[in-house]
């Protein structure tokens, strides 16, 4: 009897190791597909513009994988994917007493602040997410005509359907990716610092 009650005892223990030994491995699988990239920059521009962290991260590893040397087949450069054209009009907004040329998005740091900056204004201007991350991808143009078509949508703040497949795949996957970093990482406040 005293054998049987040893051996449970030794079953239990080390399935309870077991599971902490599974939970370990999960959490470090995930935090290695989920980096914090770039992280010092990340903290600082974020704070700066009042962008949540969690977004920023989830945008760089929909846009480029933490690459800073990607480009797109629209042009976008950069870690954070943003076209020469619209890194033209954000300078106009982040008056620096800089010009960068286009060349200048490979750099992390320059590519971070705008996107950065770029989030924000978006943020300010549409108040779904969902909007937001749309004009992020399809461009401010293309979303405020989307608000004005009562068929995709109805009180002209919030899309009822995102018509660009592209962009809803996009969409679908920032979303997915800031919820996986929420999940793994916390931080003090929206532009706060990342614990974990």
């Amino acid at each position: 009897m005293r054998r049987s009650v040893k051996t449970i005892l030794l079953l239990i223990v080390l399935v309870v190791i077991g599971a902490a030994v599974l939970r370990l491995g999960h959490d470090y699988f995930m935090r290695t597909a989920y980096p914090l990239g770039y992280r010092e920059i990340v903290e600082e521009e974020a704070r700066a513009q009042g962008v949540d962290p969690a977004l920023v991260y989830a945008v760089m590893k929909a846009e480029s994988n933490f690459d800073p040397d990607a480009t797109s087949h629209a042009g976008a450069r950069g870690l954070m994917q943003i076209t020469p054209d619209t890194f033209d009009w954000l300078q106009t907004k982040l008056r620096e007493g800089v010009s960068y040329t286009a060349d200048d998005l490979y750099t992390p740091r320059v590519n971070i602040r705008y996107g950065c900056k770029f989030l924000q204004i978006l943020q300010d201007e549409y108040t779904e997410q969902v909007t937001a991350l749309s004009a992020y991808n399809a461009g401010m143009g293309t979303v405020n005509r989307w608000l004005r078509d009562p068929s995709i949508s109805e009180d002209g703040v919030e899309l009822n359907r995102i018509p660009y497949p592209e962009t809803e795949r996009y969409v679908s996957a920032v979303l997915r990716n800031y919820q996986t970093y929420r999940e793994l990482y916390e931080f003090d406040e929206i532009g706060g610092t990342f614990h974990g």
